[in-house]
């Protein structure tokens, strides 16, 4: 008599072993097309250089909808290109990668400093930063997966995006897949009680593929976050929730965005949260620590002024490169 049990139970071991050789073999060759990317990385220089350009489409949409949100997404024009042009495993010709790095920007009102970071990341053309907010544009005033290439998570109803990144950080443990999951909150943003909730899920489940940003620019629509609702000390929250927290100083200088990443990337058992302090309305210099700027857009004269200053921005790091 055939012991079918037994039969079976090697006949599942067997494809059970398959299944790890291949899973096996497609990680070594995620960790493999990761070495590439970091060994064929950009310069401290040219990050800066391409964070002007992400500045300069930022201001080009929101002057050209004459509606947005500048302030913010000038704030973390630099976290975003850090992320697109050095952090993340992406594929501009191939958006929907298995394997790729998911981003979901929580603050979604900061779509202008995405759309630009896509945008000259080869998403689609740069041209189309002029279309923001237009009727028939892909670009509209929040992110949405449906309509532009490179978006992962729908958002805009603050507080919501982080436990869609904890969902696909749990996903991916579950599937037993590499990549990892980055979340962009606003400070202000965080006075919503739903992030504690993801926040404590994500802790409670271990995601060390999670990795939530706060942009604590110290400002939101209404003036300063200490005067509408203090969230501080917000390192010490994030850590009564079993966070690995890493604090940047300045989270407008590629140096310390570069340190911070690569830390975050040597957390095991733990979500991390990057605390990064940065100037609301950064590169601008009517723009910055100006509440005002929250949510409108430059008239005409303001916008020439900003594209020269973002000229000379260019021009000095230039010159710094040659020198």
């Amino acid at each position: 008599m055939i012991n079918i049990f037994s039969a079976n139970t090697v006949k599942m071991h067997i494809t059970d072993s398959k299944k790890a050789k291949k899973a096996t073999g497609r990680k070594a060759k995620e960790a493999t097309d990761r070495k590439v990317k970091e060994v064929t990385g950009m310069t401290i220089l040219e990050l800066q250089k391409m964070a002007v350009k992400v500045r300069k489409g930022i201001i080009d949409g929101v002057h050209s909808a004459k509606a947005g949100h500048p302030g913010g997404s000038l704030s973390a024009a630099d976290l975003f290109t850090y992320l697109y042009f050095e952090e993340m495993n992406i594929d501009p010709e191939d958006p929907k990668m298995k394997d790729r790095d998911r981003f979901v920007l929580s603050k979604g009102h900061t779509a202008p400093g995405l759309y630009s970071a896509l945008a000259h990341r080869g998403y689609f053309p740069t041209e189309d930063l002029q279309t923001l907010r237009h009727i028939g544009s892909h670009l509209q005033g929040h992110p949405c997966i449906a309509h532009t290439p490179g978006i992962d998570m729908s958002s805009g109803s603050l507080g919501q995006g982080i436990s869609a990144a904890a969902g696909m950080a749990l996903s991916a443990k579950l599937s037993n897949d590499s990549y990892r999951v980055y979340t962009l909150l606003g400070d202000g943003e965080i006075q919503e009680g739903q992030v504690w909730e993801a926040a404590m899920f994500a802790g409670a489940r271990k995601l060390d593929n999670l990795i939530v940003i706060v942009d604590n620019n110290n400002l939101q629509i209404d003036g300063t976050i200490e005067e509408v609702c203090s969230p501080y000390p917000i390192d010490k929250k994030f850590e009564a929730f079993h966070f690995h927290v890493i604090n940047v100083a300045d989270g407008n200088d590629m140096e310390q965005l570069r340190a911070a990443f690569a830390e975050a990337k040597t957390v095991k058992g733990k979500p991390v949260a990057v605390i990064m302090k940065t100037v609301k309305g950064k590169g601008i210099s009517f723009m910055e620590n100006q509440v005002g700027w929250h949510g409108k857009a430059p008239d005409d004269a303001e916008y020439e002024i900003a594209v020269k200053e973002l000229a000379d921005a260019m021009e000095k790091l230039t010159k710094a490169g040659e020198a």
